[in-house]
């Protein structure tokens, strides 16, 4: 099989499933899902993290995949994290990012403490893909007052416990209450997906 789409993106189950999949998806990635599909949910949520940022760089983009929110950062400094090296190849040929890095975010991360002033996240926090497990890790490789915004779909924030364990993080005054922004994912396109719309989640670390 060489045709993906995102019903087998929703399928998968675990790091080894989605390094696989995408492994395979990459080089046409772009071509098939980003433009065939109108995705347009990077788009959405760079626009909110430029308007939100206060200049506090560099960035990580986790689960970057092949650029594709990383297009729309307006040269940022960023870092890309995804667990598909494939997917990584694709990104590093667009000279986006100053940094690529292979990486599990279900596993403690190789990176340093208080490394990067924010965190944005498009098409990660998914079905199959990774809950609200990694954020301790994230806060851990951010520094304070770094921003953070990711996006998910509501069944995935209330399914994976999302909401519990932001309303934790807050309440243990690690970081600032969320805010939630409603976008499109999908524009000018016609396919069963086309009016799932998306939740963004913004905050920043205490």
């Amino acid at each position: 099989m060489t045709d993906y789409d995102l019903d087998n993106a929703y399928d998968i189950n675990g790091p080894d499933e989605a390094r696989t999949l995408y492994g395979k998806w990459a080089a046409t990635y772009d071509d098939s899902f980003g433009a065939g599909w109108g995705y347009i949910a990077p788009r959405e949520i760079a626009g909110i993290f430029r308007q939100l940022n206060d200049g506090n760089t560099p960035i990580l983009d986790i689960g970057a995949g092949t650029g594709l929110v990383a297009e729309h950062l307006d040269g940022l400094e960023t870092d890309a994290l995804d667990i598909t090296p494939e997917m990584l190849e694709i990104a590093r040929g667009k000279g986006l990012y100053r940094h690529l890095i292979t990486a599990d975010l279900t596993q403690p991360l190789d990176l340093p403490d208080t490394t990067y002033g924010g965190v944005i996240s498009c098409g990660t926090f998914t079905h199959g893909h990774v809950g609200p497990e990694c954020l301790p890790e994230l806060l851990r490789i951010t520094r304070p007052g770094a921003l953070f915004v990711c996006g998910t779909i509501a069944p995935v924030l209330d399914g994976l416990g999302f909401g519990s364990a932001l309303a934790r993080l807050v309440a243990a005054g690690r970081i600032e209450p969320v805010r939630f922004r409603e976008i499109p994912i999908y524009e000018g396109a016609d396919h069963p997906h086309a009016a799932d719309r998306g939740l963004v989640m913004a905050f920043r670390r205490i």
